[in-house]
C-alpha cells in the first residue's frame, strides 16, 4: 500500500511540474511557486499533495521548451543575450555580469534580461542613467540569503527597446557571493562579458543550422 501511495504521490509531483512548467512558459508567469499552486489545482491534487522543487519545475520547463519551442525559442533566447551583450558593454564601469533564465537558457519572450552590476556607491548606476536621460524604476526585492537572513536587493529597471532589463546593484557583501538561486539555492552562476559573446557565437550557429534543417 506505501509503494502504490508513493508512486502515486510521484506520478502527481510530475504532473504538477510538468504543467506548471507549461503555465510558465505559454502564460507568463515567472514565479515558482505561484506556478506549482496553479497547476496543482489544474491537476486536480488535494493540498496535502507535496509539490515538487522548483530545479524539478525547471527541468519540465527545458523539456517543454526542447519539445515546443523550436527555432522560435532558440531565436529569442539569441535576441535577449544580445540585447544583454549591449547592455553589458553600455555598463562596462560596473562590470556587469548576466544571471538568471537568460543566461541558464530557459528566458522567453516574457522575461527580464538580469544582469548583476557593482559599486561602491549604491547611488551610482542611478546617477549613471540620470547623466544620460534614460528613462529607469527602481524597485526593492527581498530574498532568503544563504544563511537564512531576509535581504534586499536595490533593483534598477530600464524599460523601452524590448525587454526589460533589470539591474541588480552589488553592494557590500553581495558583491563578494553571488544570492542564492530561486531554483536550487545555490549561488547563482555569473557570466561576464566574454561567456555572453561565446554563447551567442553559439546560439547564431545553431539558429542558423536549425533554420536550414526546417527547410529541407
Amino acid at each position: 500500500m506505501g509503494d502504490k501511495q508513493s508512486s502515486r504521490n510521484s506520478r502527481i509531483r510530475l504532473e504538477i511540474a510538468a504543467e506548471a512548467a507549461r503555465i510558465m512558459a505559454t502564460e507568463g508567469q515567472k514565479n515558482y511557486l505561484t506556478a506549482k499552486e496553479k497547476a496543482a489545482r489544474r491537476v486536480g491534487a488535494s493540498s496535502r499533495t507535496s509539490l515538487p522543487s522548483n530545479s524539478e519545475v525547471e527541468q519540465a520547463l527545458r523539456e517543454w521548451q526542447s519539445l515546443y519551442g523550436g527555432v522560435e525559442h532558440s531565436l529569442t533566447l539569441l535576441e535577449l543575450r544580445e540585447a544583454a551583450a549591449s547592455a553589458m558593454r553600455f555598463l562596462e564601469t560596473f562590470r556587469p555580469r548576466l544571471v538568471g533564465p537568460v543566461l541558464e537558457g530557459t528566458a522567453d519572450e516574457h522575461s527580464r534580461i538580469s544582469l548583476h552590476v557593482f559599486a561602491d556607491d549604491p547611488d551610482a548606476v542611478v546617477h549613471f542613467l540620470i547623466e544620460r536621460h534614460l528613462p529607469f524604476t527602481q524597485e526593492t526585492r527581498r530574498i532568503r540569503w544563504h544563511d537564512g537572513s531576509a535581504r534586499d536587493l536595490e533593483i534598477v529597471v530600464l524599460e523601452g527597446g524590448g525587454n526589460a532589463i533589470e539591474l541588480i546593484q552589488m553592494i557590500g557583501p553581495e558583491a563578494r557571493q553571488a544570492p542564492p538561486s530561486p531554483v536550487d539555492g545555490r549561488a547563482q552562476r555569473r557570466a561576464a562579458l566574454a561567456e555572453v559573446e561565446s554563447m551567442i557565437a553559439e546560439d547564431s550557429a545553431s539558429v542558423h543550422a536549425d533554420g536550414l534543417q526546417s527547410r529541407l
